[in-house]
């Protein structure tokens, strides 16, 4: 795991705390919970490709 995704996932929630705060802040509250979700899903579709490279990784190590 590079420090790069660590920076990028710390970059996307740093974005959708600051979207979701204007969103609030603005009276939009069903459209700052769908940007919340949508950063978190974006999130989990980057942590489950990088567990999936984990596993081939461990699998070719391993020969199996």
């Amino acid at each position: 795991m590079d420090v790069d995704f660590i920076f990028k996932v710390a970059a996307i929630g740093i974005l959708v705390t600051v979207l979701n705060q204007l969103l609030v802040r603005s009276g939009r509250e069903e459209q700052a919970m769908l940007t919340t979700l949508a950063g978190l899903v974006v999130v989990l579709l980057m942590i489950v490709s990088a567990i999936a490279d984990l596993f081939s990784t461990v699998k070719t190590l391993f020969g199996l």
